[in-house]
């Protein structure tokens, strides 16, 4: 059961592979519906058909044509120019109609050998185009990309010790009783001394006020 589910598996991809290949290619027919034949107006005819078309490797040219009235033969263009077989390029097709496949890109020429088809104008010449996916079309070059610019790290700064911090506000101690009325009087030969400036609250924000200096001196 396993064997079979690979052969089909393979059976597919074969039919996608054949089927993407036949949709690729496009079929010619030379000269359209007046066909391989000697033209009316000469060789323009031909010149005039294959400038509409689009010609890519892998494509096939249609020649139709009867049996034994006409063939058809790649040639150079030397040969070509002078409507001579005398430099074949493969074999001389005598049997219509006549496909052939176009199996490499330039240029291309073709003729009739029959007496004097070629110099009335039955020949023809067309440009092949590299396919996407033949052998001899080169992948483009990767564009390339230019490397993202250098991260700068900051430095940390240790802070400087300041004098600015904020100190927290000094309450100034409250009296402890309230006289109304009449001052009272003191006491002949007593000095009556202002409040020390040693309390406590008065300590304890001098300490904190010097607290980040001495941070600062040491971290």
């Amino acid at each position: 059961m396993e064997s079979q589910k690979k052969m089909m598996v393979v059976f597919g991809l074969l039919a996608a592979v054949f089927l993407e290949s036949v949709a690729a290619q496009t079929a010619h027919v030379v000269g359209g519906s007046v066909g391989w034949t000697i033209p009316q107006n000469g060789a323009q005819e031909y010149v005039t058909w294959a400038s509409g078309q689009k010609f890519m490797v892998g494509d096939v040219l249609i020649f139709n044509f009867a049996t034994d009235t006409h063939d058809v033969v790649q040639v150079p263009k030397a040969s070509f120019d002078s409507c001579s077989s005398a430099n074949p390029i493969g074999s001389t097709i005598t049997t219509g109609p006549a496909n052939i496949t176009l199996t490499a890109a330039g240029d291309h020429y073709y003729i009739c050998t029959f007496g004097r088809h070629c110099q009335s104008g039955q020949k023809l010449v067309i440009t092949v185009s590299a396919s996407a996916t033949s052998p001899g079309a080169s992948p483009s070059a990767p564009t390339p990309m230019s490397p993202p610019p250098p991260t700068t790290t900051a430095t940390p700064t240790t802070p400087s010790p300041t004098s600015d911090a904020p100190c927290p506000p000094v309450q100034a101690p409250s009296p402890s009783t309230k006289t109304t009325g009449p001052t009272a009087s003191t006491t002949p030969g007593s000095t009556v001394l202002p409040p020390s400036s040693s309390s406590p609250a008065v300590g304890a924000g001098f300490v904190l006020c010097l607290l980040p200096l001495v941070m600062g001196l040491f971290f």
